[in-house]
């Protein structure tokens, strides 16, 4: 997580720059953004935001940099950085510890294609064959249609055969996304374990809510059949959805213009 260095910026705490932080005493009081030439900057009092690489901390559009000093700003006593969904993307979109460029991440997207959680059925029990049916077929339906391109379900260990033309059609569709979108779109894959669940949300077919239910039906069905553990399903259940919606808003707001359109209050 980022630190205060004497001179000023934020800067990196040791190597392990992308491990779970552990909370902090908040040492900064006001939140502030401002525009600089490579972008917008999050500024916290006088201090300028670095990654945990070191690099200066800057969004491509000013409505991402407002989303993200809300974060900071929102914070109480302690910085709670696994709170911060928003800043931890634009971490991974600045630094891409991974190294990876535009062509690798829309293959690891569309890959998950081979294992995608709406498409793999069971036969047993037939209540909860049923309840895949009745709420994924609609789902898987709407995409095919949506994308021209076959996909299918299988109940087969191996899963659906997907057809060249079906991959082809979303290496090209998300091939019009930027890189920082791409990030975000990764990021909701490896929530929703779903590549198809993941673009019904991003194309405002479906909410937040409903993708992650229907990536948890097994889960709910098991939880509506043998009872809730207390708290643990509750704060997966939670927490997955503020991943969710987080990762949501990133790819939507990378893909806007870079500037908010201020309007003025008229009497």
């Amino acid at each position: 997580p980022p630190v205060a260095a004497e001179s000023g910026p934020l800067v990196p705490c040791g190597r392990r720059a992308y491990a779970p932080p552990a909370e902090r005493k908040r040492f900064y009081q006001n939140v502030s953004i401002s525009q600089g030439e490579g972008g917008f900057e999050i500024n916290l009092d006088h201090r300028k935001l670095k990654t945990p690489q070191a690099k200066l901390f800057t969004v491509p559009s000013e409505a991402l940099a407002i989303a993200v000093a809300t974060e900071w700003d929102s914070q109480k006593d302690t910085i709670k950085f696994y709170t911060m969904h928003l800043t931890t993307l634009c971490n991974t979109a600045l630094d891409n510890p991974t190294q990876r460029n535009k062509t690798q991440l829309i293959r690891a997207a569309v890959k998950f294609l081979e294992t995608d959680t709406v498409c793999y059925r069971v036969e047993e029990p037939p209540a909860l064959a049923e309840l895949q049916k009745n709420e994924w077929d609609p789902v898987v339906a709407w995409a095919e249609k949506r994308y021209n391109v076959t996909i299918g379900s299988s109940t087969s260990i191996l899963g659906p055969n997907i057809p060249a033309s079906t991959r082809e059609t979303f290496v090209s569709h998300l091939a019009s996304y930027n890189m920082w979108a791409l990030q975000g779109i990764e990021f909701i894959i490896t929530q929703l374990k779903s590549l198809i669940l993941s673009m019904s949300l991003i194309d405002r077919h479906i909410t937040v809510e409903k993708a992650v239910l229907l990536s948890r039906l097994e889960e709910e069905y098991q939880i509506r059949r043998w009872g809730n553990v207390e708290w643990a399903h509750d704060y997966d259940l939670c927490e997955l959805r503020a991943r969710t919606a987080a990762g949501t808003l990133f790819v939507h707001l990378c893909s806007e213009s870079s500037t908010v359109k201020h309007k003025l209050l008229q009497d």
